[in-house]
């Protein structure tokens, strides 16, 4: 089940922090209720580490943990979920490997968001929806007009990713995206608990 309206991307690169769990743990007890786990240029090892330390820390707060691309790390660490990247397996597939696993897709047009629905995913996020460098390779921003079109023909929760800050957030929701996905706004904050807060504010929960 979908039960956040904020999903953290990680990116230790910005982290603030010692170490990525302590950016990550100061998120979780402002409330954060979902992380995925994105260090893809990591070793499988140092992944999977990163992966238990996070199961560690989320394990405490009652937070979902997902792991971008790799179900074998996930199912290993004993996480909630996988996020699939558009070139990925089909969620599908997935679902029939790891049943419990929530699946998550990152779209970058309608036709490849009703296909991750049909196909069996949980959740999308959509983007890039303002401009950021992490997400430059796709393109130009897609814009909020085209989040408002595929947030109405989709029956799954679907996400604004790229460039999402709190003061841009509120703009998303009123184009009708169920919820957003950040990444620099909280891992490179000195103080993650007050950006959390500011969040929160727009649904009163996270």
């Amino acid at each position: 089940m979908i039960d956040f309206n904020f999903y953290l991307i990680t990116d230790r690169t910005q982290c603030v922090a010692d170490t990525l769990e302590e950016q990550v743990e100061k998120a979780c007890e402002a409330g954060l209720k979902a992380v995925q786990l994105r260090e893809k240029d990591l070793p499988d090892r140092e992944l999977l580490r990163y992966a238990d330390a996070l199961r560690a820390v989320t394990d405490r707060y009652n937070t979902k943990l997902f792991i971008n691309d790799r179900v074998d790390v996930a199912m290993m660490a004993g996480a909630d979920g996988v996020h699939l990247r558009e070139t990925s397996v089909s969620p599908d597939e997935i679902k029939r490997l790891a049943p419990d696993l929530l699946v998550g897709a990152s779209v970058h047009s309608l036709e490849k968001a009703k296909q991750a629905e049909e196909d069996g995913a949980d959740f999308v996020l959509f983007g890039p929806i303002f401009d950021t460098p992490s997400k430059r390779q796709y393109g130009k921003p897609k814009g909020l007009v085209a989040l408002q079109e595929i947030s109405q023909f989709m029956k799954i929760p679907v996400f604004a990713v790229g460039g999402i800050k709190p003061g841009n957030a509120e703009r998303c929701i009123e184009y009708n995206a169920d919820g957003v996905a950040g990444i620099s706004s909280v891992m490179a904050a000195e103080d993650p608990s007050k950006i959390m807060e500011s969040y929160k504010k727009l649904w009163g929960t996270l």
